[in-house]
This record gives structure tokens, C-alpha cells and sequence, in this order.
């Protein structure tokens, strides 16, 4: 998606590939074998091993800078299914709150510029981010989404805040589930 990601999110992101990373390194050599990861992931995981401390660290932060170059999801679903991780969770339910949010800012600006130049919010507003959206995830109800996002806006109340994080979230393992079985 072509939308605007702001240096914390991108700090968060960072993070999570680092967690990724974290649990990558302390992979047996047998759940090694059947990592998907390429032989330059695999020879910075065992680069990591016996490092303690302070050196460990910068490894772990490397071998996140490389697993960052490349797919991710594998890597999540593999942490996963071996090793119970919730990283993967986690990931789906930050794509959630970034999407909601960025929805969200948008509308925001459409709002204020409507009080600006005095002509009323409506919820057909022009917006790109929300075709993006339908485009990746054909499940959603593009009606419904633009009224979640309007009442919000409008009201600031909390129901149609958590309704529009609801709808994501299930359009992103909607997305994800469609993906790992086709």
C-alpha cells in the first residue's frame, strides 16, 4: 500500500522483526533444516549462537536488518506452527490498527478541509486509500466501511472506533487465510 507510515510505526515494525529475529536464533539445527529461510539467513542464525551479551544483541539486530530484505510471512507462519509463537498474531492485529488508523487521519483531513472550506462532509469522500483497500481485500463492504469511518469522524465515539478495527482485523486474516490456502 502506497499510504503514509510515520517513523514510530516504522520503529514498531522494526521491532517486530526484531522479535521475529530473536526467535529465529534460537532455532535447533533439525527446525533449522526446514526453515524457509535462504543460506545467508541461515549462516547469520548460526552466527549467533554462542554469543552472550552485548554481541548477541547486535547480531540479533543484524540477522533482523537481513530477514528484513526479504518475505517475512513464511518466517512468521514457520515461527509459529514450531515454536507456538504469537508473533504472527501480533503482526495481523498491527496491520489492523495501521490500516484503521490511517483511515481514520485520512477522513480527518477530508473533515477539516470541508469545515475550511464550508461545504458538508459527506461519506462518498474521494479517497485512494480506501480503493487500495477494497483492491486487497475484496471482503469488505465499501458502504459499510466509508459509514464506520463517517460516524467516527462525525462523532468520535469509541463503538465505531473499535467496529472499524473489527473490520479490519477481519479482513486481514480474511486476506491471510485465502493466501495460505491457495
Amino acid at each position: 500500500m502506497s499510504d503514509f507510515i510515520s517513523r514510530s510505526e516504522v520503529k514498531r515494525i522494526y521491532k517486530q522483526v526484531e522479535e521475529l529475529a530473536r526467535e529465529v536464533a534460537d532455532l535447533s539445527d533439525k527446525e533449522l533444516k526446514s526453515f524457509p529461510g535462504g543460506p545467508v539467513i541461515q549462516e547469520e542464525i548460526l552466527a549467533t549462537r554462542g554469543l552472550k551479551g552485548g554481541s548477541r544483541k547486535r547480531q540479533i539486530k543484524y540477522l533482523a536488518k537481513v530477514l528484513r530484505q526479504g518475505p517475512l510471512e513464511e518466517m512468521y507462519l514457520f515461527v509459529t506452527n514450531r515454536k507456538g509463537s504469537n508473533l504472527h498474531a501480533k503482526k495481523q492485529f498491527h496491520e489492523a490498527e495501521r490500516l484503521r488508523d490511517t483511515l481514520i487521519n485520512e477522513a480527518m483531513e477530508v473533515y477539516q478541509e470541508c469545515l475550511i472550506e464550508q461545504v458538508p462532509f459527506e461519506p462518498d469522500w474521494e479517497s485512494d486509500f480506501i480503493r487500495e483497500i477494497i483492491s486487497e481485500h475484496p471482503s469488505i463492504n465499501e458502504k459499510e466501511l466509508r459509514q464506520v469511518v463517517y460516524q467516527y469522524v462525525k462523532t468520535h465515539y469509541k463503538f465505531h472506533y473499535r467496529e472499524l478495527f473489527r473490520m479490519m482485523k477481519a479482513a486481514v486474516e480474511l486476506k491471510e487465510r485465502i493466501e495460505k490456502n491457495s
